[in-house]
This record gives C-alpha cells, sequence and structure tokens, in this order.
C-alpha cells in the first residue's frame, strides 16, 4: 500500500521538473518561484519537524538547530572549495567582457570604434556545476526519507499513513520544480537536470519499499531534516534569489518568491 501511495510522489515529482523546464523562457520567474519554495520549505516545514524531532539541546541550544547551521555553513564551504579549484584551473569569475559599438561617420572615413560602458555580457558568476548536482542530490536523499516516512506512516495505522502521504505528494512538487532548476542553474546540461529529476522522483518510492525492513531512529531523522534544512537555506538566500534579481529585478520576480513561500504555507496548513 505505501509503495503505491508513494507513486503519487513519483507524478507528482515529475509534474514539478515539467513545469520548471516549461517556463525556461522567464528565468527569473522561475528562479524567484523556486527560491520561495525552498525558503517556504526550509522555514514551514523541515525546521519545525527538525526541533521536533530531535530536541535534545546542546551547551543550550537544540540539536537540530546547531545541525541547521552546520548545513548552511557546510553549503557555503562546499560552494567556496569547488570555486576555488575551478579558478585554480583556469576558471574566472566576475570577468566583464567590454566590447566595441561601430558607427560609420558621415564624411565617409570608415568605421569609428566606440568602447561600450562595460556590461557584463558573461554569466554573472561561472558556477561550479558540481555544487548543482550535490544539491540536487540532497534533493533526492530528502525525497528519499519521505518514501521511509510514508511506509513507517503507515505501519502505525492507515489514517496515519494517509495523512503523511498527502503532505509528502503535496509538497514533492516543489521538490521537482527545485531539483530541476538547481541542477540547471549551475549550468549541467539538461539531460543531467533531467537524470536527477528521475531519481528524485522515484527515491519515495523507493524509500517506501525499503521502509518494510528499515527503521530511522527519530533523533537521526531529525538531525538530518536540520542540516539538510540549512544547506538548503543557503542555496535559496545565497545562490537562487540573488541570481533572480541580477538580470531582471522585477517585482514580478518578487511576487513570485512570495508566491513560493505561501504555497509552502498552504501545502503545511491543509496537510497538517
Amino acid at each position: 500500500m505505501a509503495v503505491f501511495v508513494a507513486l503519487g510522489a513519483f507524478l507528482m515529482t515529475l509534474a514539478g521538473g515539467w513545469t520548471a523546464q516549461r517556463v525556461t523562457d522567464r528565468r527569473h520567474l522561475v528562479l524567484g518561484l523556486a527560491g520561495g519554495l525552498m525558503l517556504g520549505v526550509v522555514g514551514l516545514d523541515l525546521l519545525p519537524e527538525a526541533l521536533r524531532a530531535a530536541d535534545d539541546e546542546i551547551h543550550g541550544v537544540p540539536a537540530a538547530l546547531l545541525l541547521f547551521v552546520a548545513g548552511f555553513l557546510l553549503a557555503h564551504l562546499v560552494e567556496r572549495l569547488l570555486a576555488a579549484r575551478r579558478a585554480a584551473h583556469g576558471a574566472v569569475e566576475h570577468t566583464p567582457v567590454r566590447h566595441e559599438a561601430v558607427e560609420h561617420d558621415t564624411a565617409g572615413h570608415g568605421p569609428v570604434r566606440h568602447a561600450a560602458d562595460g556590461h557584463d555580457t558573461a554569466e554573472h558568476r561561472h558556477r561550479s556545476p558540481e555544487v548543482g548536482l550535490t544539491a540536487a542530490a540532497a534533493m533526492v536523499g530528502h525525497s528519499l526519507m519521505d518514501g521511509v516516512a510514508i511506509g513507517a506512516s503507515f505501519q502505525v495505522g492507515g489514517g496515519m499513513g494517509t495523512a503523511v502521504a498527502l503532505a509528502v505528494i503535496a509538497h514533492d512538487f516543489a521538490d521537482g520544480f527545485n531539483t530541476f532548476t538547481l541542477t540547471r542553474l549551475y549550468g549541467n546540461a539538461r539531460r543531467k537536470a533531467l537524470a536527477m529529476l528521475f531519481a528524485d522522483a522515484v527515491a519515495p518510492v523507493a524509500g517506501a519499499a525499503a521502509s518494510t525492513f528499515l527503521t530511522i531512529p527519530e533523533g537521526v531523522l531529525g538531525g538530518y531534516l536540520g542540516l539538510f534544512g540549512g544547506a538548503l537555506l543557503y542555496l535559496a538566500a545565497a545562490e537562487i534569489l540573488p541570481e533572480a534579481h541580477h538580470t531582471h529585478p522585477a517585482r514580478s520576480t518578487v511576487l513570485c518568491t512570495v508566491a513560493g513561500v505561501a504555497f509552502i504555507w498552504l501545502v503545511v496548513g491543509v496537510t497538517g
């Protein structure tokens, strides 16, 4: 039963990824929405659940919050290390490309060249594809845990299993959307983004199947959610949202971010 229900999460994840790739002509809106969805998932879903599951304190601070901060710092460290490695191999970040505008003077003396204002015609930042793949892999791991949660809840009772399954299915649209967007944002090929999307869609089914002979202690699960939430927050706040506003700082982008957070709030409120 749990595996059958997890197929709904499979389909919803694919729907989220399909939506992300169909609106690539509005990249700033896609990134704004993805940032809002990630902020909503972290602040309204992952972190509260982590605090409930891992409520032990370490030197006066909940363990889940310490792991949350550790996840944020770990994501920052990994990205900086990968960026430094790429720079050492010749990749240059923030390289402005000055180009010349060519005009023909009216006196017939040939073309007259003027330097442009120094607009950056290259990418704002030469990103490390490995970061995108690592972030997408973390999303896959999260979806795997979702599947385990579905299976475990059905072991408790049918009503509990249905409630958890509805919650997972509802937010797996956001998971699929973010998995595809994160992979592509860091310069990975479309086929890699589709491969990570498919892995993310299969993960809940695999997790539900594995739950029949696998039990994860609640404290361990809470710590994982805290760590994952910190890494996800870093990607949303330090990478996705700045990129969304870099080339197209429109109010519509902000509205998409707010809409993403509101959608997760609605899902959390409906599913309990």
